[in-house]
C-alpha cells in the first residue's frame, strides 16, 4: 500500500465522462420496475435498483468496518480508522471506513476482518464485551435500492508486532486505490468538519457515528446534572 499510495492519490482521479448505459452491459447493479398497492389499494409503481453480488443464502449485501486503533504509546486515546477513496459516482473523494461486499459462505464479521485486513493490512478483533460489536442490518437508501449493510465494530491492538508501520500487508485490487489516515475519536467531529470544509465527501457511516458521538455527549451531560 505505501508505494502505490506514494506514487498515486485519490485526489489524482477524476470523471471523464457520463453516458447511459445499456442494461445488458451492467455487470454489479439492474434496474427494477415494482408494482405495488398503496394504503388506499391504488395500484402504483416505483423504480429502483438492486445489487447482482448478493451470495446466496445470506441476506446481508456488505459490511463497514468500525476500527478503533488502541495504542498504548499514544497520548491521544483511541483513534478511528478511515480512508480517502475516490468514487466516480459523486466524482468526489470520500471519507469511508473500510468496507467490502461479503463472501459466499462467509458471516458479517468474518467478512469484516477480512476486509480491513485486505483494505490495510490492519489484523482485528471483535470486541467481545461491547454489545454493539454488531450493529442492525441497515438499508442504505431504501426509497432507491434494496442495498443494506451491516456495521462491525472492530480493535486493533498497535502493540501486535503485526500491526505496525513496516509491517502491514494490504492486498488491494488493482482498481482500488485507497490512503488510509486515523483522526482521534474524541475530536473525530471536528476533524471531519475540517475535512468536509475542504471539499471531501463525508460518507453516511462516518458521518451518522460522528453525529452519534456527538450527540451522546450532549444526553450524557443532560443526564448528569443535578435535578436540584
Amino acid at each position: 500500500m505505501a508505494d502505490k499510495m506514494s506514487t498515486y492519490s485519490p485526489l489524482s482521479a477524476k470523471v471523464t465522462a457520463v453516458e447511459a448505459m445499456d442494461p445488458k452491459e451492467a455487470k454489479w447493479i439492474t434496474l427494477k420496475k415494482i408494482s405495488y398497492q398503496d394504503p388506499t389499494g391504488k395500484e402504483r409503481t416505483w423504480e429502483s435498483s438492486e445489487r447482482q453480488t448478493r451470495p446466496k443464502g445470506t441476506d446481508v449485501d456488505g459490511v463497514g468496518v468500525i476500527a478503533v486503533l488502541n495504542d498504548p504509546k499514544s497520548s491521544n486515546g483511541p483513534a478511528l480508522l478511515l480512508q480517502k477513496q475516490f468514487r466516480p459516482p459523486i466524482n468526489k473523494v470520500t471519507i469511508e471506513v473500510p468496507s467490502g461486499l461479503i463472501d459466499e459462505g462467509e458471516d458479517p464479521a468474518t467478512a469484516a476482518l477480512r476486509e480491513l485486513k485486505e483494505e490495510t493490512g490492519y489484523i482485528a478483533t471483535l470486541p467481545k464485551d461491547a454489545n454493539a460489536a454488531e450493529g442492525f442490518l441497515m438499508w442504505n437508501d431504501p426509497g432507491f435500492c434494496n442495498t443494506n449493510t451491516k456495521i462491525i465494530f472492530v480493535e486493533v491492538d498497535m502493540s501486535d508486532p503485526r500491526n505496525q508501520e513496516g509491517n502491514l500487508k494490504p492486498e488491494l485490487e488493482e482498481s482500488e486505490y485507497i490512503e488510509c489516515f486515523t483522526i482521534p475519536l474524541d475530536n473525530l467531529w471536528n476533524e471531519l468538519a475540517e475535512l468536509d470544509r475542504q471539499g471531501y465527501a463525508i460518507d453516511a457511516r462516518v458521518g451518522t457515528l460522528a453525529q452519534g458521538m456527538e450527540m451522546a455527549k450532549k444526553w450524557k451531560e443532560a443526564l448528569n446534572k443535578d435535578p436540584s
